[in-house]
């Protein structure tokens, strides 16, 4: 169980990483800032955008805060 346990403190310890950053930069850690997301797939021959739904398509940190904040 030690194995499966350093695993998920690294993967959480990752995850507070990416978020940090993405806050002190000011932009949505699920599109990187752009506001549009484009779907990876082998099937796929030209990119589809969607627009970010974590943040609405702004890009910005605060919103994707407050659109995923469940209080």
């Amino acid at each position: 169980m030690g194995l499966f346990q350093a695993i998920s403190n690294w993967n959480a310890n990752r995850q507070e990483k990416l978020l940090n950053q993405m806050k002190e930069q000011g932009m949505c850690p699920d599109c990187h800032g752009k506001g549009f997301n484009i779907p990876v797939s082998e099937f796929y021959i030209s990119p589809d955008y969607f627009e970010c739904e974590g943040c609405d398509g702004s890009g910005s940190y605060n919103d994707w805060y407050n659109n995923n904040t469940y209080v």
